[in-house]
């Protein structure tokens, strides 16, 4: 997720809902019933091949689909869904070789933005809290766990924690694929973000907008691994630097 740095934020109080499984209201689904393989979508497939490697619990695994699906279509999601999801995943494809642990990976393309706020600067923490959670309950190693929880919270500035890890880049650049797009991509995604940042007019919005994109052009890269450098750098740095012009 790409924060923004308003230093007053507009008082808020949101929902204290609880991001919490309730096992006892979610009825498990048979996955090899023909009724309900019939209403999966492509990413639901993906999720189910993932996480019945590490579990056989059907009301874990219905309950963890179904929270996932629940918190990336919220409402005030325009960019930050599933769709931003799926373009991670299809970046994730062209890179498969050259993963690592493709596994943890995968759980953290998942759940590094379930917990989305725009108003609130903790999303990554909780959003890795969650995954752990889930996580935990499988039988997923906790070696691992840890490192998904670490590329989760990463994203949070996009700075890995160990730069020299090619799985711990390529998390950060599949997150920014989107500042390389071409241009008209790019507002898309930039009339997005503003949809998500609604409740602040617009002078303000204009002001966190620019600090936020300006801290990308004062770093040395803006993408961590070789890959994303050649390929995508330059054309990310001309996007910022349009956008930036035209909110003056």
């Amino acid at each position: 997720m790409i924060s923004f740095f308003f230093k007053k934020p507009i008082k808020f109080t949101p929902s204290k809902k609880l991001f919490k499984i309730n096992q006892s209201i979610i009825k498990p689904l048979d996955f090899t019933d023909a009724s309900v393989i019939n209403k999966r979508n492509p990413m639901q497939e993906n999720w189910l091949a993932l996480i019945t490697k590490y579990t056989n619990n059907p009301t874990l695994i219905a309950a963890s689909w179904t929270e996932i699906t629940e918190h990336y279509s919220q409402k005030n999601r325009a960019y930050h869904n599933l769709t931003h999801l799926q373009n991670m995943f299809q970046e994730l494809e062209q890179y498969k070789s050259e993963i690592e642990d493709l596994d943890v990976l995968k759980f953290a393309i998942w759940y590094h933005d379930l917990i989305y706020n725009a108003l609130k600067k903790d999303n990554e923490e909780r959003s890795a809290d969650f995954a752990k959670n889930i996580l935990s309950q499988t039988t997923f190693a906790a070696d691992r766990i840890e490192r998904c929880y670490q590329q989760i919270l990463s994203t949070k500035t996009h700075q890995p924690k160990d730069s020299t890890i090619v799985d711990d880049q390529l998390m950060i650049d599949f997150d920014l694929e989107i500042l390389s797009r071409d241009w008209e991509t790019y507002k898309i995604y930039c009339q997005q973000i503003r949809k998500e940042y609604w409740m602040y007019p617009g002078p303000l919005f204009r002001k966190g907008r620019k600090k936020a994109m300006q801290h990308f052009l004062e770093r040395p890269t803006i993408y961590q691994s070789s890959f994303y450098q050649q390929a995508k750098e330059a054309q990310a740095r001309a996007n910022i630097e349009r956008e930036i012009a035209e909110l003056l």
